[in-house]
């Protein structure tokens, strides 16, 4: 079983980011947001694949399911005090 800390620990190690915030209880389920430059031109589809890489075979091994919102730093600064950050 994973932890919210370690699950940040990984993407952040992985993939350049501007943001992460991960939360999960039960140690197989999680929700995360992350901001990246890179998400620049990428589809969502695409942003949310770049982050599943950083995690490898943890994904539907040890990480049941990630729930993920990814933004570019622009939307970020839009959309980061409505969410409550």
């Amino acid at each position: 079983m994973f932890d919210a800390a370690e699950i940040k620990r990984l993407i952040g190690a992985g993939l350049p980011c501007d943001f992460i915030d991960v939360v999960g209880d039960d140690g197989v389920h999680f929700a995360a947001i992350v901001v990246s430059a890179r998400f620049e031109g990428m589809s969502t589809l695409n942003q949310h694949r770049a982050v599943k890489e950083t995690l490898g075979k943890l994904m539907g091994n040890e990480i049941h399911a990630l729930q993920l919102k990814t933004y570019t730093p622009a939307r970020w600064a839009e959309v980061a005090a409505d969410l409550g950050y």
